[in-house]
């Protein structure tokens, strides 16, 4: 279990990163949403000890984490949102590498790093440069050295933007493979990877923690609350002058518009609750943002 008590963090210029947040987060896939610029990041890297909150503490396990980083970096994983690698060098030289700077020698490095090159399926091109992989193996790459020292608490940060649907769907497979017995935090703003990998969830938005729970009871309280239809764009633009739009898309040569309400507005469907549409909602509820289209 890793518990978040009143962090609070603000740059300079009085920029206020994060606000006040608490969190329980227990072992399995953990999805935290938010927008860019929501404070996701910033919670992260104070979480991972790469920044020191200004207020609140940091539990995991029996390990204080604001008292004891070294204790919390020996059995941390992290894949930020970006990281580089050095030309040239391959994927199973950089793993030595990085399982040494993990305090792992002899035996133990080697038969970890084939361990995590099988787990990650780099196994057949652990020679080639890492510079040389596509954006789904350097992802894989990533959790491989992640993995290295066998971590209880994982961090991903926006892992899968900007892969293919074959990778992405590789990497969600491999992060739900890990996350039995420990404690993974998927960070993203992309709804869908959450939505299939995590059985709790928190939103944030302007450095806060705008909803945390089960997304299934959050899609519950949204039943028989949305609807839908599919419009022009002009009758599109009228219904937006009287109803809370949620989100809206084109489909089927129109437009397919979502709104809440409580009520069945004339011409409209009731409409199946999404995570999506629990995302989309929350963020409106807070002010943060425009119905999404």
């Amino acid at each position: 279990m890793l518990t978040l008590s009143n962090i609070s963090k603000t740059y300079a210029g009085n920029v206020v990163a994060l606000n006040d947040v608490s969190l329980h987060i227990p072992r399995g896939m953990f999805g935290l949403l938010g927008p860019n610029g929501a404070g996701k990041s910033t919670l992260m890297r104070t979480i991972a000890t790469l920044q020191e909150p200004d207020t609140g503490a940091i539990q995991f396990d029996d390990i204080d984490v604001r008292n004891d980083k070294s204790a919390l970096r020996r059995t941390l994983g992290y894949l930020p949102q970006e990281f580089g690698s050095y030309p040239r060098t391959s994927a199973d030289a950089m793993l030595m590498h990085f399982a040494a700077l993990k305090g792992l020698h002899g035996t133990h490095r080697t038969q970890a790093v084939e361990r995590v090159l099988l787990q990650t399926n780099l196994w057949d091109v652990r020679k080639r440069s890492v510079d040389k992989y596509s954006g789904g193996m350097k992802q894989r790459f990533g959790i491989a050295q992640a993995l290295l020292g066998d971590p209880r608490l994982i961090i991903v940060d926006e892992p899968t933007a900007g892969l293919d649907p074959a990778e992405r769907r590789r990497f969600q497979n491999l992060l739900a493979g890990i996350a039995e017995d420990r404690v993974v935090i998927l960070s993203t703003h992309i709804v869908d990877d959450v939505a299939e990998l995590c059985p709790t969830i928190a939103i944030m938005g302007r450095g806060r923690v705008l909803k945390a729970g089960d997304p299934g009871k959050f899609m519950a309280d949204l039943q028989g609350k949305l609807w839908t239809r599919i419009v022009s764009k002009r009758d599109e633009e009228g219904i937006r002058g009287n109803h809370a739009v949620v989100s809206s898309r084109f489909k089927g040569g129109g437009i397919e518009i979502r709104i809440l309400a409580d009520t069945p507005p004339e011409g409209m469907d009731p409409a199946q609750p999404d995570l999506e549409d629990v995302y989309f909602t929350t963020l409106i509820e807070h002010g943060i943002g425009e119905p999404v289209d």
